[in-house]
């Protein structure tokens, strides 16, 4: 990732990752659709776009700086209500963190190409949509409520989002809210335990690839790591205030028309 080309992709990707990470739209989903769209594929791309998410997990952090701060330090203070928290996060990363250990190879062999992208967006969107429709009742409505039975419930939605496509805070908020969750309080518990489970996952694979870096690469994914953070800051905000008035059939409705084009598109370069 060398020269002005390769400072536009990282430009370009990294405002893909942090305005998509954490809407119910799926961020690998875009990067996948636009890696390709950009002639940028490959193991080198790929660990590209698992080093920006990292920035996109920075800007969670900055943007809940203070009441995670405070969880923080009741963890050290023995709070419990922060020990609740700290349960209640492991129980959620525990099901995917192992079924993507697990099922790592798997998922990348078979369905890291941008036509199973499209089909899963579409059906993603058909499943936000029908969530939306059923409008499950909210029993709980803070973070410190939520019961460990309810993470871990999560947890096993969130093993959905490892088939690209499928939206890892799709999986968990709709999640959240089937299992009792208000609107908001599903979106802050999927920001908030979206920094396990994307920490271990661009760990475990930055780990295999790092070796092979060169300091021209490291350059281009420091760039987009920067600008995924800006990017994602923007987005978390966003969704917080939208998430207050807004259901999410618009974001449904999005991913039935990206994923119908998206799939138009793919099958007809390959023909």
């Amino acid at each position: 990732m060398t020269g002005l080309q390769g400072f536009l992709v990282a430009v370009i990707l990294g405002v893909v990752e942090g305005l998509t990470e954490f809407l119910p739209i799926s961020s690998t989903g875009h990067l996948i659709v636009a890696g390709h769209l950009l002639n940028y594929t490959g193991r080198l791309a790929s660990a590209f776009e698992v080093f920006i998410q990292l920035g996109a997990i920075l800007a969670v952090v900055w943007v809940h700086r203070v009441p995670l701060g405070g969880a923080a330090a009741g963890l050290f203070r023995g709070r419990p209500e922060s020990w609740r928290l700290a349960l209640n996060l492991l129980l959620g990363f525990l099901p995917a963190g192992v079924v993507g250990l697990l099922a790592h190879r798997v998922i990348k062999a078979y369905l890291f190409n941008p036509e199973s992208v499209a089909v899963v967006l579409m059906a993603g969107g058909v499943g936000i949509w029908a969530v939306e429709a059923a409008k499950p009742v909210a029993r709980t409505s803070r973070i410190d409520a939520i019961t460990p039975a309810t993470a871990l419930g999560i947890g096993f939605a969130q093993c959905l989002s490892l088939v690209p496509g499928v939206s890892r805070a799709a999986a968990t908020i709709l999640g959240g809210m089937l299992l009792g969750l208000d609107r908001t309080t599903a979106t802050v518990y999927s920001f908030y335990l979206a920094i396990p489970t994307m920490l271990a996952a661009s760990t475990f694979d930055l780990l295999k690839v790092w070796g092979s870096l060169t300091a021209a690469d490291l350059a281009g994914f420091a760039v987009g790591f920067v600008v995924a953070f800006l990017a994602a800051v923007v987005s978390v905000r966003f969704l917080l205030r939208y998430v207050a008035t807004h259901d999410f059939k618009l974001f449904a409705y999005y991913r039935i028309v990206l994923g119908a084009l998206a799939l138009v598109y793919f099958l007809g370069a390959r023909a």
